[in-house]
């Protein structure tokens, strides 16, 4: 398994060890915390003979690893699309005979129609949909010499772990300020709970190939407005914090001046896609694989804020910024608390 000191490849380790899988992580971190009976090996995925050795009998590879849409252009594309070529070659040389790929819905860029289907054609619009895309694209290239391939297309998925921008939600929530949306906030934008996806990876693993070598979309099945899921967290928080709108055109437009300059971690394309409603269709996910995902997005945003309050002491002391694991920094948005 790629990737097996993050949020989802951590999780993935736990749950295939206590089924019963002999797992050998890959990651260029060493875990915080990993089962007894499983074996790691610190290298970079682009490594395609380290990865060959780690992969030698093995029945399976399950490729998490990825990077973050803050990461340089370069560093984007060098992980996210070489690595997944490295990956999927040092597969094909160890003989081994799956590999299920962690994707994402944002190849899709801003689709036009929702919900999304799989069939709507990838059209990126910045450096990490494009790399996705790609990736997806050398995927197909080894499905169609013979490889089973199951591509998995998650929506951003929320649970134990999982910090990113949402840590400023929280942040401000636990402080009992109010929290900003652009605009009105009623988009309706899609999530998944990380426990959800891990159920489909595990149906990906042991499904017939004819029904896993194919791509699948992922996401909650309940899901309301972004002004409804943020509000439920500053309820939980009991300060009596409120939602407020901003502005979309003046906010937007500081917000991709800060971004350009670094001040911000909020990204160009989080900013478009928060205009309109975000949903994919995963009637192909629950006919063939059975997927039926347990929590709505609201759900799955107050069990990622419930552990991050239990666990917010130990997790400020990491490092920000560089995986979905740490807390991004919020730059110049911590000096606009000063309104909230």
């Amino acid at each position: 398994m790629t990737g097996s000191a993050g949020m989802l490849g951590g999780g993935l380790v736990r749950r295939m060890s206590a089924e019963g899988y002999a797992v050998h992580g890959v990651d260029l971190r060493v875990p915080e915390e990993t089962p007894p009976d499983v074996r790691h090996t610190v290298a970079d995925i682009r490594d395609g003979e380290r990865l060959r050795r780690a992969m030698d009998g093995m029945d399976v590879v399950v490729h998490t690893a990825s990077a973050l849409p803050s990461y340089p252009a370069a560093t984007i594309r060098s992980i996210i699309v070489d690595g997944t070529a490295t990956v999927l070659e040092a597969a094909r040389r160890a003989g081994v005979p799956r590999v299920v790929h962690i994707s994402s819905t944002a190849v899709y860029g801003l689709p036009s129609v929702v919900p999304t289907t799989e069939e709507y054609p990838r059209s990126p619009v910045d450096t990490y949909s494009r790399a996705k895309a790609a990736a997806e694209e050398v995927c197909e290239r080894h499905r169609a010499d013979g490889l089973c391939l199951p591509i998995l297309r998650p929506k951003t998925f929320l649970g134990p772990g999982r910090m990113g921008l949402f840590s400023m939600l929280f942040e401000w929530a636990d402080e009992g300020r109010d929290f900003p949306v652009l605009g009105r906030g009623d988009v309706r934008i899609q999530m998944l709970a990380v426990e959800d996806l891990l159920d489909a990876v595990m149906t990906a693993v042991t499904a017939p190939a004819e029904v896993a070598g194919d791509t699948y979309n992922l996401a909650a099945a309940e899901f309301g407005t972004l002004r409804e899921d943020f509000q439920a967290v500053l309820d939980a928080a009991g300060h009596g914090g409120r939602v407020r709108s901003i502005p979309m055109g003046p906010a937007a437009g500081l917000l991709k001046l800060t971004e350009r300059t670094g001040l911000s971690p909020v990204y160009g394309r989080l900013l478009r896609k928060l205009r309109g409603d975000s949903y994919v269709s995963i009637a192909k996910a629950a006919g063939r694989l059975g997927f039926r995902p347990r929590l709505s997005n609201r759900e799955a945003i107050l069990g990622t804020y419930r552990w991050w309050r239990e666990t917010r002491d130990k997790e400020g002391s990491r490092s920000r910024g560089h995986t979905s694991r740490d807390p991004w920094r919020q730059g110049v948005l911590r000096l606009a608390k000063v309104f909230f």
